[in-house]
This record gives structure tokens, sequence and C-alpha cells, in this order.
């Protein structure tokens, strides 16, 4: 008997977690249908309309079970919070790599090579690259390519003083050909020869010292702040300096990566093809979009994998919260509820009114939750590492979709949470709860 009442609430448990699974992948047209389904059964069925007057009997009577009630709210709200915000980092992370590239330009690296750090150019392989087809050229008919260096240096954050990984990158002139978005927004652009650096508007509020006019040491050599820029995108995290000036300084022989731009939309298939067909050059090309976009792939599913791990554990303690504060509230409301039952109100609409009361106060936390979310989270500035193991800048992004989901965890969270004691209040005896008035 045991084995089977075990059996039985394994089942039970399982279903419950499999319809749970199934709500939040759920999209808002299912959604939408199931509350139209809903609000046309309450309206136009008999059984419907007595459980929308029992919902509100036990609406009206919330006032006086504020307290009780306020506890599932707060709980869900913190669960949706949490969840959004930890999401909305990975949005926010994601979205800035993949605003840094486009299909009009292309990143040339070792073959191979998964990222810049792990990627060798030599200088020989320049000219012979210049000469490929699918590159694009400027007005004086030369090739648009930008040979770059990444160096890896540290620097004090803003934050705490401590040092953290800053990307310094050396660049041609034809990098702001390449990416006419970068616009200097403050003093000017470096000379070519000199150790001057021109800083992202990202790493200036990140790092100490990275003020116009100052002078900062880096590679035991001292380098002058002439200019701030600003991308819209990963590169505002970086410091840009002359290539051949990096090169230099740090005593590096080879390129690291060359950005190309190409020559309308058949550029990058004959500057792929090229490259296959020439034996001289070992080399791999991706469109700038998809190479900043592979970037984000690990780590964003980091993110989802902990947020969704992290809110499981806390909409856990939530259910359990509305289940005793529903537990408790169908106790304190017995005659009530049996009074309802002795003047004709079956099973199911009491079912329904203690449901629908219940996804209501998750409602209103799920709502609460990801308005804190928005008005803390969204637009706050981070950083964290990159592919290249220097800390990138970026924004939190919650975005209507990440509302929605919480919205939806929100919504399950109440549906499991009033369930048992919404099947304990239809089970009720009637003469057992009348007795006591």
């Amino acid at each position: 008997m045991k084995k089977n009442v075990w059996i039985g609430n394994l089942i039970a448990v399982l279903c419950i977690v499999i319809g749970l699974v199934a709500w939040i992948m759920l999209p808002w047209q299912g959604v939408l249908g199931i509350v139209v389904l809903l609000a046309l059964w309450l309206a136009l069925t008999g059984t419907g309309r007595v459980a929308l007057a029992a919902t509100r009997i036990g609406i009206a009577s919330l006032p006086q079970r504020w307290g009780a009630s306020s506890v599932i709210i707060v709980g869900i709200a913190g669960v949706v919070g949490v969840l959004v915000a930890m999401l909305a980092m990975g949005a926010g992370f994601e979205a800035t790599l993949k605003q840094t590239g486009n299909d009009t330009t292309a990143i040339l690296l070792r073959g191979g090579s998964q990222a810049e750090t792990n990627s060798v150019i030599t200088r020989d392989q320049s000219p012979l690259i210049g000469s490929l087809p699918g590159i694009a050229k400027d007005a004086q008919g030369r090739a648009v390519i930008s040979p770059e260096l990444s160096q890896v240096v540290n620097l004090p954050t803003a934050s705490s003083g401590e040092d953290a990984n800053a990307q310094f990158r050396g660049v041609s002139d034809a990098a702001w050909a390449i990416r006419p978005n970068i616009r200097i927004v403050e003093g000017r652009k470096f000379n070519v020869g000199v150790r001057e650096i021109v800083v992202g508007q990202g790493a200036k509020g990140q790092y100490r010292g990275l003020d116009v006019g100052k002078t900062i040491k880096l590679g035991n050599q001292d380098w002058t702040i002439v200019g701030v820029f600003a991308a819209g995108d990963a590169f505002d995290s970086e410091l840009w300096t002359d290539i051949e000036t990096l090169s230099s300084a740090y005593d590096r022989r080879a390129y690291q990566s060359i950005t190309v731009g190409l020559d309308g939309k058949e550029g990058f298939a004959q500057l792929k093809a090229a490259l296959d067909n020439d034996p001289r050059l070992k080399l791999d090309a991706q469109t700038t979009q998809d190479y900043y976009s592979k970037q984000t792939q690990q780590l964003t599913i980091i993110i989802k994998a902990l947020s969704i791990v992290i809110g499981a554990i806390m909409a856990i303690g939530a259910v359990f919260g509305a289940l005793n504060t529903m537990y408790a509230a169908v106790a304190g409301r017995a005659r009530e509820i049996a009074t309802m039952r002795a003047i004709g109100f079956r099973g199911l609409p009491v079912v329904m009114a203690v449901m629908l009361e219940t996804m209501l106060l998750a409602l209103l936390g799920g709502v609460l939750g990801g308005l804190v979310a928005w008005a803390i989270f969204n637009g706050y500035s981070v950083a964290t590492l990159g592919s290249n193991f220097s800390q990138v800048v970026f924004q939190f992004k919650v975005t209507p979709e990440l509302l929605w989901s919480g919205l939806k965890w929100a919504l399950g969270i109440g549906l499991v949470g009033g369930l048992f004691p919404a099947l304990r209040a239809a089970r009720l005896p009637i003469t057992q709860a009348l007795r006591a008035i």
C-alpha cells in the first residue's frame, strides 16, 4: 500500500514538472489561447460563472489576509527579479558582441584559430592578402585591409583600483574606414609612430587614469591619452594605438589578425575561395558578424544555465511559500468554504476559485519582480572577460521577451503553489467545518 502511494506521488510530481517545463516553453500565442479558453469557460458555462463568483468572494477577503498574501507576492517577485536580471546580463553581453561585426567586413586568422589570442599572421602575408579578389578598394585603388595586433595589459579598475585585463589594440589607418561607426568624441586620433592612445568610452569608465591628456605606463613605457572614441559595441572596451608603435614597444614581429572590407555581396565568397586556392595562405576567413557572434556562445550558454538553475532553486522556495500561505488561507477560510459548499458550490468551482486567487497573487508578484529588475538593471554597465582574456564592458539588457519569460515563471509557481491547497479546499468535510461555526 505504501509503495503504491509513493509511486503515485512520484508520478504526480513528474507530471507537475513536465507541465511546468511545457508552460515555460509555451509561446505567447499558446498562453493567449489558454487565457481565451479560460475566459470563455468562466463567462459562458454555469460551472465557470459559479467559479467566478467564488473567486470574487475570495478576492474580497484578501485585505483581511494581506500579510500572508504578501509572502506569495514578495517571494515570486524575488524569483522573477533575479531570473530576469541574470538573463539580462547574458542578453546584454550577447547584444554587445553581435553589434560589433557586420557582413560587409571579414576577419582573417591563422587556420584553426578560434580567436585573435592564438592566431599568428606573418608580415610577408599582408601584401598577398591585399591582392586577393573580394576585398574592397579605396579611392586610390588600395586594398582596404587593416593588420592588427592585440596586447593584454593590466589597468586599475575605477571601482576598486584592483588590476584587471584590458585589450590594447594596434591598428592601421584603414581600421577607421573599415569601422565607420567608430568616431572620436573627445580629443583626437593618435599620430603614427608616437606613443599615443585613444580609448573607448567603455574603457574610460571601467579603468582609472584614462582621461584625455593623462599619461599611463604600459610595457615599461609612457603613453599619452589623446582621445576617446565611441563605437557602441565591444570596441568601446579597448585602447587603440598605431600598430607599428605597439609592435615595437612589445617586440611583436607578426600580426594576429587582418580585418578587410568586402567588395559587395559576393566579396566574402570570392575572398574565401581565393584563400582556399592559395597554398601560401593558410588562413581562415569569417565575416566579423559571424566571428563576434561565436565569441558569445559559450558565456551566454553558461549564464542562461546558471540563471535557470538559480531561478529553479528560488522557485522551489517560492512554491513552498505559496503552498504554506494558501494552506493557511484555506484553513482560515474553512467555515467560509464549507458554507459555500453547503449552499451549492461544487468541488470544481471551489478548486478554480482558490487557483485563480493564487494566480492573481502570482501575477502581481511577477509584474513587481519584472518592474524592479527593469528599474535597477536595464542599462546597468558591467564588465566580464571576453574571448581575448580582457574585460568587455557591456550593459544589462532587460527585453520584453525576458519580462514575458519571468511572468510565465511567476504564473507557473502560482499554479503549483495553489494546486494542492485548492484540492484540499474542494475535499474539505462540510459537516466538520460547519460544527466550528
